[in-house]
């Protein structure tokens, strides 16, 4: 199985009366996402299930991919990485998942599923980490397939 975290691109600062889920992309976020989008969209498997946060700035984030995506409440801010697995049926779904969402939880479960020891993982605003998983001699192991920033595509 392929697993896809994107990290939501930059978005506005918090800011007094402006909700968490209300904040929106800002203009070098609005780049950072259309240059990812356009780089996923010529490696993403046909008939990967992507999944977003319903914040503003994911949706935003997910948009520039130009394909169809769907909000779950379980990949908002504050999410853990058991909903993060759970959302994306990790390791028994049968096609690649993109999760769309946030800091700290994308890093905390890539550190949980590579292993890291310091039980985080910084994750780049914009930033796209593919994990796929294989067997090998019995056991199941799970790969960095790649890393991509918004800045280096």
């Amino acid at each position: 199985m392929d697993l896809i975290f994107w990290r939501h691109a930059e978005a506005e600062d918090e800011r007094d009366g402006l909700a968490d889920l209300d904040r929106a992309l800002t203009g070098r976020g609005d780049k950072q996402a259309a240059r990812m989008g356009a780089w996923l969209d010529r490696h993403l498997p046909e008939g990967t299930r992507i999944l977003c946060s319903p914040a503003l700035r994911c949706e935003q984030t997910a948009l520039a991919l130009g394909r169809k995506f769907k909000l779950r409440e379980e990949l908002a801010p504050g999410a853990t990485p058991a909903q993060l697995l759970a959302a994306a049926q990790w390791p028994d779904s049968r096609h690649p998942v993109m999760l769309v969402g946030h800091q700290p939880a994308i890093g905390e479960t890539l550190a949980q599923l590579l292993r890291m020891e310091a039980g985080n993982c910084a994750i780049r605003k914009g930033a796209v980490w593919w994990l796929r998983t294989r067997e090998r001699d019995g056991a199941e192991q799970t790969l960095l397939w790649a890393v991509q920033s918004p800045e280096t595509v």
